[in-house]
Formats: structure tokens, sequence, C-alpha cells
């Protein structure tokens, strides 16, 4: 066991800490020259295809009985992706990387929506038709469909059944039970029960019981903490000026470039940034793939919409929270606890529950997103049924019992499984890229001719195989 660990460690340094950096870094920065800054000149379509000011579908069109709609895609990969490492991964950044940490993880969420735009445009460019009227599509279904590496597609799909479906959600299931058991000194066999149940109601519902769900919880959740991070903000008023000073000078400061700071806070900025909105990963495109939409784009859009709603809002306020308490890198607490006596200092007792109450949120809806990975992913290999069935019962026992289990090396594990995930996405859709560009200015020029984008799949020279857009 000391030498698997030894190896994985190995892998992982390796992985997270150059490679895929160094690619996740580059893919967004080209991507955003390339569609000449999509993400920040079509902030206003992202707002109002989330308000419902732009339509998500074609002008006078209703919504289909069963489909899945942007709004709730773009909810089941919030879900997903925003999880406990925006409260205790974030608070680990700072406390090591100072102040300087949040402002980098700015920077990535900046760069990263350009690669989260290109991606999910992909997943809904090549999408399929189910049987009941509804899509499906991700990473494995453009391999197939775009690249003619069906597989490819079959690697990628076991990664990421494997790594969401049941390590990501035995590790979310863990952080739920412990939680529980601090605030309410509830047994890990009673929690375990609980979150079996809970799961086991939602996922044998299917895609639409999920999507109802995670639209439910994902903006209540997001909202409650970003306006206590704003009240603790209030409540500080008068420090809320030397903090963004700090963030700035910390970010480039002479005194912290000497010292060697900058470079710690870039890396704890750029990584945990990476690792919290999933940008470039092949997440998320399991999910845009399910919407129905008038235009690829729109999902493109709103899964973009997703990273900020991670990193800037979400990432942002636990940053904040932490950063105004006085002992905050003093390295007397870590992770979540270290987020927890920051909200107790500012606000009093009821922080420590609260953010309890938010580790629940956060984790369970990750779950429900995992899950739906899982699933997308299992539908690429086979359409059995018994197989689904025993999927779910699988999921639901890995949820209970990564409740009660010690885990460490799954955690470890989890992270080689994701990042092999991430290079062969990332170089898959470097390859793709030309196509989803084309699709990118092909939806800016409706918008600037002043329509609500429809997209025609023969309207792009070369594009094949795009089942739901030949009409």
């Amino acid at each position: 066991m000391d030498l698997l660990d030894f190896i994985i460690g190995k892998i992982n340094t390796v992985l997270w800490s150059y490679v895929l950096i160094a690619l996740l870094l580059l893919s967004g920065l080209f991507y955003t020259l390339r569609t000449g800054f999509a993400q920040g000149r079509l902030l206003g379509d992202m707002v109002a295809l989330i308000t419902g000011k732009l339509s998500s579908l074609k002008d006078g069109e209703k919504k289909v009985a069963g489909q899945v709609t942007g709004f709730q895609a773009f909810c089941i990969a919030v879900a997903s992706h925003v999880g406990t490492g925006n409260l205790a991964g974030v608070a680990i950044a700072v406390s090591i990387g100072g102040p300087g940490a949040l402002f980098w993880m700015w920077i990535i969420a900046l760069l990263g929506a350009a690669t989260s735009m290109i991606e999910n445009t992909l997943a809904q460019t090549y999408k399929v038709r189910n049987s009941d009227g509804g899509f499906r599509g991700g990473p494995s279904y453009y391999m197939e469909k775009a690249l003619g590496q069906k597989n490819l597609g079959y690697i990628f799909s076991v990664i990421v059944i494997v790594t969401f479906a049941f390590i990501f959600n035995t590790v979310q299931a863990n952080t739920i039970a412990k939680a529980f058991e601090t605030s309410f000194n509830m047994t890990s066999y009673v929690a375990a029960g609980i979150l079996a149940v809970l799961t086991a109601l939602v996922i044998f519902g299917g895609l639409n019981r999920i999507a109802n769900v995670v639209s439910l919880m994902v903006p209540v959740m997001a909202i409650a903490y970003v306006v206590v991070a704003i009240f603790v903000l209030a409540l500080n008023i008068h420090h809320i000026p030397r903090l963004f000073l700090n963030i700035i000078e910390a970010a480039f400061g002479i005194k912290q470039a000497v010292g060697g700071a900058i470079g710690v806070a870039m890396l704890q900025g750029i990584k945990r940034g990476l690792y919290s909105n999933e940008a470039g990963m092949g997440s998320a495109p399991n999910a845009a793939a399910t919407s129905n939409v008038s235009h690829p784009v729109k999902q493109g859009l709103l899964q973009a919409f997703g990273v900020f709603v991670d990193t800037i809002l979400i990432c942002s306020a636990t940053g904040f929270i932490v950063l105004l308490y006085p002992e905050y890198n003093a390295g007397t607490n870590t992770g979540i606890q270290l987020t927890q006596s920051a909200l107790s200092y500012s606000v009093g007792s009821w922080g420590m529950h609260f953010i309890t109450l938010c580790i629940f949120l956060f984790a369970f809806s990750s779950l429900i997103g995992n899950y739906y990975y899982g699933e997308a992913n299992l539908e690429f290999i086979t359409k059995s049924k018994s197989s689904m069935f025993i999927f779910r019962v699988l999921v639901v026992l890995f949820v209970f019992w990564g409740s009660i289990a010690s885990l460490g090396l799954v955690w470890d594990m989890a992270d080689v499984f994701m990042g092999i995930m991430a290079l062969i996405n990332i170089i898959v859709i470097a390859i793709l890229s030309p196509k989803a560009v084309a699709i990118i200015k092909d939806y800016m020029k409706q918008r600037k001719e002043g329509k609500n984008p429809v997209f025609r799949a023969k309207d792009i020279p070369g594009l094949e195989n795009t089942e739901c857009w030949d009409a």
C-alpha cells in the first residue's frame, strides 16, 4: 500500500503540478484569442439566457415535455463541480498561497470560460436523441462522431463512470457524513442510510427528476452562500478597501516577488481554480448535451457562465470570508474547519451550522451531478436497461460505503483518473476546435444581425454526423 501510495502521489504531482496546468492555461488563452474574447463579449448573452430575456429555444417554440431546458442542464453541471472544494479547497489555497491566490483564481476562471465554451458547444453539436425524445452526449460522443474514434470514447466513458459515479461520490458522501457527525452527533451509519435513500429517490427517477432537483437546489445554495458572504463583507465594510489591496499586492507586489510568494499564490490559485470549475476536463459536456436549445453555442455560453458562478461567486465568497479572519494563516485550522472558524468569527456560532448545511447542499448536489455523468457515459457503452439498474444500485451502495469508510488513497486515485480524463479531452477538443470556433462565429454573426440564433449544420462547411441539427 505504501508503494502504491508513493506511485500515485508521483503521478499526481506530474499531472497536476506541471502537465495539466500548462495545457489548461494554454488552451484557455488560445481559445480566448481564437474566439476574440467571446466569453467577455458575450457575457450579456449569458445573463440573458439565465434570466430568460434571450430564449434558449427558437422564437415562438415551446418547451417539449420530457426534455431538459438549457437552464436545467446548466444546473446539473454546476451541481457537479460546485462541491466541498469550494468551501474547503479554497480555504487551503488561501491559507497556503495568501490573498494573491484568489486573484489567480479569477484569472483562471476568465480563461477557463473560453475552454468551457468550446467543449460544451461541441457536446451540443454532436449530441444524439434518446428514445424518449430527450438528448444525451458528451466527450465520448464527439470522439466517435467528429473524430471517428469510438474505442477512445469507450475508454473515456469507463474513466468517467469510475471517477465520478463511484470514487468522487464516495468522497462526497464521506464529507457529508463527517459534517453531520460533527454538527449533530449523528453516527456514520445513520448518515449513510439517509444519504443512500435520498440518492436512490433522485437517481431512480431518471434525468428529468435529476434536472428538477438540481435546478431547485443549485440556485438556492449558491444565492444563500453568496448572500452570507455579502453579509460578512457588510459587517467588515471598513476592512474591504484593505482586503482588495492585499489581494492585488499579494498577486503583483515587489516584496512578494522577491520572497517567492507570488509563485506560491499563482500555483495555489491556478490549481484550485482549474480543479474547481473543471473547464476543459470533459465533465460538464455530459450535462450540456442534454438540453434542447436552438443553437449549440447557447448551451456553451450557459456552461461558461457556470465557470463564473463556481469561481467568481462561490470561491470568492469563501476567499473573502477566510481572509477577513485574522488567524487564517496561523495554521491552527485547515480546510473546512478554517472556513467554519472564519465564518463563526464574523457572524457568531450559527456560522458553523450554516457551513454544515452548505456542505450538505453542495456535496449532495455534486453527488447527483456526478451520478448523471456516469449515466450518460454508460448509455454510450450499452443501452441495456438491466445494466442501468445495476449501475444505479452500485451508486447507492458506494454512497453508503463512502459514508462509513475511511478514505485517503481513494481520493488520490480519483485525481489520477480525472487527470487522465482531462488529458484526453484537452487533446481532443484542440483537434476539434476549428469546428467549435466556426459554430461560435455563426452564433455571433446572427446576434449582430439582431436575431435569436438558430443553428443549421449545413451552414458550416465540412460538419458531419450532427443528427440533431441536420433538419
